[in-house]
């Protein structure tokens, strides 16, 4: 893992570009450079959306092998702020290094929100930061619902490394809360013949950028929001399933960790199957049977003892 230090040397260097890694979501972490001129480019856009200023406090959290932990620091030196590195762990707002002081700005993986709102010191101090973004992975209905009680700005983030961190945000509290992303400005998206996300930002990527996000757009044509990937499609029996739509259904049923992926089967094609912590398979069962359309049941249960995360918490559903 990669000190703060360590980067600094690395940015500071001669050298026009950095290299940094892919999260390993969706096939194994690849490394990829980037040039340091887009990546100012990109933490400008960040924070005149915000409208962060100069002097502000930021925090470092996260993992500075990646492009999110990266990209906070960029913002940091590009915009004057004043950087706490904490480490990266579960409980950030543990950290005494934080006691008695505003953080303007936090960026944040939903695990370390969630970890962060079960206990009350930790809590009051995440409720407490001007400008919270959370990225890295979906924010779930509880969640949301209890961000949603917050008194300053939460921001739920899209991007990926290749985009240099987010190229929209939306809302998560407030009276501006949506289910829309918005585009940061100098963001052209749209969406291609098969609905996936087309992004088009010249300052952040040399070439424009086709993703295997399925979006749906807002009237305004602008707006947009992820269905799912292209590549999480389950065809079973001559029916489309999106596997984050099922999911999206059974986290309000199901406490244990788990995620939904697919296998080929003769007859099927493919068919819907849940990697779980949860052991009882009866008790599934019956939530499949109470809460999901016939066809998007899973007919086969991997009960494991750890769910398969990257480092970044997301699903390993290729390797699985």
């Amino acid at each position: 893992m990669r000190s703060l230090e360590e980067f600094l040397n690395e940015w500071q260097s001669p050298a026009s570009t950095i290299q940094v890694q892919t999260s390993g979501s969706t096939g194994a972490p690849k490394p990829m450079l980037v040039e340091k001129a887009r990546m100012v480019a990109s933490a400008r856009m960040t924070c005149q959306f915000l409208g962060l200023s100069p002097n502000d406090t930021a925090l470092l959290c996260m993992n500075l092998d990646y492009i999110a932990a990266k990209m906070m620091v960029v913002r940091a030196l590009t915009w004057g702020m004043r950087l706490i590195d904490v480490g990266v762990g579960g409980h950030p707002m543990a950290s005494p290094l934080i006691a008695d002081i505003t953080i303007d700005f936090a960026a944040m993986v939903p695990l370390q929100v969630y970890n962060s709102l079960k206990n009350p010191l930790e809590k009051e101090r995440l409720m407490n930061v001007r400008n919270l973004l959370i990225g890295g992975g979906a924010i779930d209905e509880k969640l949301e619902a209890e961000l949603c009680q917050f008194p300053h700005a939460v921001w739920s983030s899209y991007g990926m490394t290749e985009t240099l961190s987010h190229i929209a945000l939306r809302r998560v509290n407030g009276e501006k809360a949506s289910q829309w992303y918005m585009p940061l400005e100098g963001v052209h998206v749209y969406a291609d013949e098969e609905k996936c996300l087309v992004i088009d930002a010249p300052a952040i990527c040399p070439q424009v950028l086709h993703t295997n996000d399925i979006v749906e757009f807002a009237e305004d044509g602008c707006h947009f929001r992820v269905l799912g990937r292209k590549d999480n499609v389950i065809c079973s029996g001559g029916i489309k399933i999106q596997a984050e739509e099922v999911e999206r259904i059974l986290k309000k049923h199901i406490d244990q960790p788990f995620f939904i992926t697919k296998e080929k089967e003769e007859k099927y094609g493919e068919i819907v199957v849940i990697v779980t912590e949860e052991k009882s398979i009866k008790k599934l069962e019956d939530i499949f049977n109470d809460v999901l359309p016939t066809y998007w049941k899973p007919r086969k249960v991997i009960s494991v003892s750890h769910l398969p995360l990257t480092e970044t918490e997301k699903p390993k559903r290729q390797l699985t």
